[in-house]
């Protein structure tokens, strides 16, 4: 296993089924990017009030989104990377609406499993400096993104 996944389920709603489903994809996408065994990952499933917040502080959206992804990575002009043979490679947080999740499943007429894998795909992705800001980004991340689905077995 290359990822030790800390789950929170901040709506005690979850069956097991989905972190493991979240689970079982990320070590997926963790192969397929070549991710060092040890490396740590947070994954915590709350509610659209809850994103809504998240979201106005963090990113100045004061509105409900589906994934939010913090990478621990990702250098500041002042920082230094800290790294060392013996510690763990630390890669962020993904946080997911449930809620919301539901919705664009619905919305999107495919099952929950299918749009909760995607965004677990979709915040991993994030952490690893992934981005959709300009189009030839947005096919490169989505097309990770559906190599992973589908090796998976979560196609559309």
């Amino acid at each position: 296993m290359a990822l030790d996944v800390d789950f929170l389920d901040e709506t005690n709603s979850l069956a097991e089924d989905a972190a493991k489903l979240s689970e079982t994809l990320l070590q997926l996408a963790a192969e397929k990017e070549n991710i060092p065994d040890g490396s740590e990952i947070s994954v915590t499933f709350v509610t659209n009030d809850r994103i809504q917040e998240i979201n106005r502080e963090y990113r100045d959206k004061d509105a409900p989104t589906d994934v939010i992804s913090f990478a621990l990575e990702e250098m500041g002009e002042d920082e230094v990377a800290i790294t060392g043979a013996d510690m763990p490679r630390v890669l962020g947080d993904i946080i997911i609406s449930i809620e919301r999740a539901k919705e664009q499943a619905e919305d999107y007429g495919h099952s929950f499993e299918r749009e909760l894998g995607f965004l677990t795909v979709h915040g991993f992705l994030h952490l690893l400096g992934y981005d959709h800001m300009t189009e030839e980004d947005e096919k490169e991340m989505f097309g990770r993104q559906k190599e992973i689905l589908d090796a998976f077995g979560l196609e559309r």
